[in-house]
């Protein structure tokens, strides 16, 4: 049996592809896991982690992210959102009269990146609005994944590709989209890639995000 967290990693690491680096922003164990599988596997991958607590490559914060990423060296980067829009469009400022961290360099990111993915745990019409009540950033988004499904753009609107649980996603979704007649499970995990995820995956994701390895794998 998987949990939810490895479902999600893994659908990560199979957005991501043969992407040759991927930039994982802060509080983001899911990313940052799903990259750590893919090395894993095998994978040559560069991965720049703004959230490493020890060996971070970053001396000035963002801003060498932010140079690595104008000059078209990050292929695959992650945005969520308090609210995203069924137009591709982020809020990370307000909503529902709630104050939030800001955009910082969302916008710059969404525009540059090769692929971005928009990924947010919590799928509720809260979050995934008709429109935001403020575009922070506004991009061609690579995929959006949520706790409950994933969507892939279709130029002008999302496309629900597949649940990770029976239910009724069009009503817990405050935008509309496009669907098959039949909406496929998503693929779980596989065995192999457990074994990897609750070993040496879980091993090196500990340091940065103790609590989510402790939470997820019970690592001390």
């Amino acid at each position: 049996m998987h949990t939810r967290e490895e479902l999600l990693a893994c659908v990560v690491a199979r957005l991501i592809g043969e992407a040759k680096h991927v930039a994982v922003g802060a509080a983001s164990p899911i990313p940052a896991t799903a990259c750590e599988l893919l090395k894993a596997r095998g994978q040559d991958l560069r991965v720049s982690m703004l959230h490493k607590r020890k060996g971070n490559p970053f001396t000035e914060g963002s801003r060498e992210l932010f140079d690595l990423a104008g000059q078209g060296r990050i292929d695959v980067f992650f945005l969520g959102g308090a609210q995203i829009d069924g137009e591709g469009s982020i809020n990370l400022v307000r909503a529902d009269g709630k104050r939030f961290p800001g955009s910082f360099g969302s916008a710059f990111m969404y525009s540059v990146v090769k692929k971005t993915i928009l990924f947010r745990e919590e799928h509720s019409k809260r979050v995934l609005v008709p429109k935001v009540e403020f575009v922070s950033a506004r991009g061609t988004p690579g995929a959006l994944l949520t706790g409950r499904a994933l969507f892939s753009w279709q130029g002008s609107r999302f496309r629900l590709e597949s649940t990770h649980e029976a239910g009724d996603v069009r009503g817990e979704t405050g935008f509309d989209f496009q669907s098959p007649e039949r909406i496929p499970l998503t693929p779980p995990p596989t065995e192999e890639d457990l074994a990897l995820l609750r070993s040496s995956v879980a091993q090196r994701i500990a340091p940065d995000y103790p609590d989510f390895a402790r939470r997820v794998w019970g690592i001390n």
